[in-house]
């Protein structure tokens, strides 16, 4: 193990369920195993209720851009299915968290409340029209954090 990797004792790692998320969850994984550092794996989603039928149109026009899960159920599958993934990756001390909020915020707050030295999040920005009116995930987190950020390459 090298001292780069045992650096870090709790790594946050941020999905939205996609796989483009879920390829920085399986490199988050990894190197949590190999320092054996706690990967604790969050999820933003608002809540849904009958007001949210614009969100819920705009995720299908937006489609794997989308970074923001509508409801709490199909947050807890999305960090499920991304804990297996982790465990799969060398992950094994494993938490989930689903909380409602929007992504960089989310993420931001988790990191504070596990106390974690390291914030992994996918390359994957916004182009174009989408990305002036969202903003970039991986862009905000990384301007924003107060510990290190690492920045995995998930598109092709």
């Amino acid at each position: 193990m090298s001292d780069a990797a045992s650096a870090y004792s709790t790594v946050v790692v941020g999905t939205d369920g996609s796989e483009s998320s879920l390829r920085a969850v399986a490199r988050a994984g990894a190197l949590a195993g190999a320092s054996g550092a706690t990967l604790v794996i969050a999820c933003a989603y608002l809540p849904l209720d009958g007001e949210d039928r614009d969100v819920a149109r705009a995720q299908d026009v937006l489609g794997d851009e989308a970074y923001q899960v509508v409801g709490s159920h199909p947050a807890e599958d999305t960090v499920r299915t991304a804990a297996d993934r982790a465990r799969s990756a060398g992950a094994k001390d494993v938490k989930t968290v689903a909380v409602v909020g929007s992504p960089v915020e989310t993420l931001l707050d988790v990191v504070r409340r596990e106390n974690a030295d390291l914030l992994v999040v996918g390359n994957r920005g916004l182009a174009g029209i989408k990305g002036r009116l969202l903003g970039s995930v991986p862009a905000d987190a990384t301007r924003r954090s107060q510990v290190d950020v690492l920045v995995v390459h998930t598109t092709d």
